[in-house]
């Protein structure tokens, strides 16, 4: 039982690494903060869920594996949510994306609002 256990946690392990050197490779090439941003929120979660995946079979008490196994759960609920209010506010804040690639009409929406906001707040205070 024990080999299996070292085999399973092994190919985790393996997984894991590769996925994060995807996502440390694509935070370094990609040409702009979204993509960067995708890599490193996916990637990222998979490298780290893997991880402690090996982690919950490896181990053989039961709190250390519900602890990882929660873990898993958390990096799997948290980056997404992480990821896309850091692209809302890099769009919101002017950080445009690559050329060619069309802006939908959220982005448009969320633009507006931002300069909408941004003229409210100047005309409230123009000294800023």
């Amino acid at each position: 039982m024990i080999v299996v256990s070292a085999i399973l946690t092994s190919i985790c392990l393996l997984v894991g690494g590769a996925f994060a050197i995807v996502g440390a490779l694509g935070i370094l090439r990609f040409p702009d903060v979204y993509t960067r941003m995708h890599a490193a929120s996916k990637a990222g979660t998979l490298g780290s869920g893997f991880c402690l995946l090996a982690v919950a079979v490896w181990e053989t008490d039961l709190d250390v594996t519900t602890r990882a196994i929660a873990g898993v759960f958390f990096f799997l609920l948290t980056a997404p949510i992480s990821a896309h209010l850091l692209a809302r506010a890099a769009l919101i804040a002017g950080y445009s994306p690559i050329s060619g690639a069309g802006r939908g009409d959220v982005s448009s929406a969320l633009l507006a609002t931002a300069e909408a906001n941004e003229a409210a707040r100047l005309k409230e205070h123009p000294e800023s």
